[in-house]
């Protein structure tokens, strides 16, 4: 089976972990592409083709400044992602409920 583009979706966009770390730092504010290149230890044409991925999925903003082109989180793009994610914490609060009762049963059996 053909793995999907990494254009096609957030899901996919953010598989990559140095993707991932892009967003991170952008967490923090505007970077160039230089500065993140820089900091995360990869190419400038590296960083300009996770940049191009993260702003075809919406994930980032970009604007000029002169003849620099800064980089933003759009976290908006992140919806999708939230929403999967969050379908799981009913599993895991109800986890972490068995746990407790199964903790508090074994402190009464001492």
């Amino acid at each position: 089976m053909a793995r999907a583009a990494t254009t096609s979706d957030v899901f996919n966009a953010i598989a990559e972990p140095q993707r991932r770390d892009v967003l991170a730092l952008l967490k923090a504010g505007e970077w160039p592409a230089t500065g993140l290149a820089e900091r995360l230890g990869m190419s400038p044409s590296q960083a300009s083709k996770h940049l191009r991925v993260l702003r075809e999925v919406g994930l980032v903003r970009v604007r000029e400044v002169g003849k620099q082109r800064l980089y933003e989180l759009d976290a908006r793009g992140l919806r999708p992602v939230h929403e999967w994610a969050g379908g799981f914490a009913q599993f895991w609060n109800e986890s972490f409920d068995r746990l407790d009762t199964y903790v508090q049963e074994l402190k009464e059996q001492q």
